[in-house]
């Protein structure tokens, strides 16, 4: 890690919170991180400003802007296994990508400020093995480590595992709540100047008797995310998770989220700032607002081909619909709920509630099969010039629809560039986002408290 870190007057390294004047008058801060694209239906593979998916310096790129931009965090999405498409691998996915944790370790030699989250399976890993991990994360990158916490829903994915199978959705919350607690009983078991203390665990999915290799880290505990969306993802986030990474991002769906999961809190005895809402979201930018949504239009267009409709729709339906015709109507077949034609991370279990609501989207507006996809699947976007996405950025967060956003760009690695450049600026104006970083860690990013030790 580089050397030469300060904290300006104000700030309070022992809390994690940001003591500093707030220049706005009360308003707000806005929270940022950035996403690396790839296994999505985001990224725009045939882009000539595109580059590679696995090249370190297309991470190295993206995180230095995410850095000069004073966001918070730079973000990896994971998957254990590629996904699969009539036994082929799914053209969407990314093969031969760098495994996160190694990744950001990388990265964490050379950023400075940046947090650094990767996403990590608690279905198909062990609490030691992880803890250990992130623990050493947060050491190098002296406090800046954030643990994506998911589950895994399919037998696909377990074969490439000694255990196999799956578990269901509310065995895999219970396995990944004790995961997290059993992971923090490890971190917590080196006192900061002391000698580890035994752990000795014995729980329904884990038992563990021994001691912590890793000292106590800089924040104590990585920062958690949850990206959940279910009753159950909603209250382990309510419960657990520093961060929650959400895909509402309407202003009338985000405010009833955010809500609803703020209102949580008080029940596992948190505060509303213990928790920062952040839905994943993309922004498209012009010097016009119509140069801005023919922009945004032809991005969608790149984004679904026509080839991409269709492997869409197979995803849902989950039938061979190659002979369609994307510039034709829906199927009028039902879904195969037992289809085996899409193997790893797609959900086909609402298939009918999702065909039927296609449907219903293409009737009304005389939709054809490409143009469904492309209105049914489109990640919610600030789309206009950098003065009115700023503008929309901050009614979001002072309306309580969210504390902040990922930003998902659609490019590798410049996807970034425009948006630090055009609209980090506006919001700075505005009193309503950083202009320097205030503190070393990614606690003192986000305004989290330290976690007082519970040895």
């Amino acid at each position: 890690m580089a050397t030469g870190k300060h904290l300006s007057a104000g700030s309070d390294a022992s809390t994690g919170r940001s003591g500093g004047e707030n220049r706005s008058g009360g308003k707000k801060q806005i929270h940022l991180a950035a996403h690396f694209p790839g296994v999505n239906n985001t990224t725009v593979w045939a882009d000539p400003c595109s580059r590679s998916q696995i090249d370190f310096s297309s991470f190295e790129h993206l995180a230095r802007t995410a850095e000069r931009g004073k966001f918070d965090f730079f973000f990896l999405a994971e998957g254990l296994r590629l996904r699969e498409h009539k036994g082929r691998v799914h053209d969407l996915d990314v093969v031969g990508r760098p495994e996160s944790l190694t990744l950001l370790n990388a990265l964490s030699a050379v950023t400075d400020w940046l947090g650094l989250a990767a996403t990590v399976n608690a279905t198909f890993n062990e609490p030691y093995e992880i803890a250990r991990r992130f623990a050493s994360l947060d050491h190098l990158s002296g406090g800046r480590a954030a643990w994506n916490v998911v589950t895994s829903p399919d037998a696909f994915t377990g074969e490439n595992f000694r255990r196999g199978g799956h578990l269901d959705r509310a065995q895999r919350y219970t396995r990944a709540a004790e995961f997290l607690s059993t992971a923090r009983e490890l971190w917590d078991s080196w006192p900061e100047g002391e000698t580890p203390k035994p752990v000795v665990h014995h729980g329904r999915h884990f038992s563990i008797e021994g001691r912590f290799g890793v000292p106590r880290s800089p924040q104590g505990h990585p920062v958690v995310i949850q990206a959940g969306d279910s009753g159950e993802g909603r209250e382990f986030a309510a419960s657990a998770a520093d961060v929650v990474f959400t895909r509402h991002g309407t202003l009338e769906a985000g405010r009833a989220f955010y809500a609803d999961v703020k209102g949580r809190l008080a029940r596992h005895g948190r505060e509303p700032d213990d928790l920062k809402i952040m839905p994943g979201v993309t922004v498209v930018l012009g010097d016009t607002a119509a140069e801005a949504q023919e922009k945004a239009a032809g991005i969608r267009q790149r984004q679904v081909s026509p080839q991409n409709a269709i492997v869409a729709l197979e995803q849902v339906w989950g039938r061979d619909l190659s002979a369609y015709d994307p510039d034709g109507p829906l199927p009028d077949i039902d879904p195969d709920p037992e289809s085996a034609l899409v193997q790893g991370r797609v959900d086909i279990a609402n298939a009918r509630e999702i065909a039927s609501r296609w449907r219903a989207l293409s009737e009304a507006k005389g939709l054809s099969i490409r143009q469904t996809v492309i209105e049914s699947t489109g990640r919610q976007s600030f789309v206009g010039t950098p003065d009115a996405v700023a503008a929309e950025l901050d009614t979001f967060v002072q309306s309580d629809a969210a504390d902040g956003f990922v930003l998902v760009p659609h490019l590798t690695p410049g996807g970034l560039d425009d948006f630090v450049d055009q609209v980090v600026p506006l919001l700075q104006e505005r009193g309503v986002y950083r202009t320097e970083y205030t503190g070393t860690t990614l606690r003192s990013h986000l305004g989290l408290r330290q976690p007082v030790w519970k040895g």
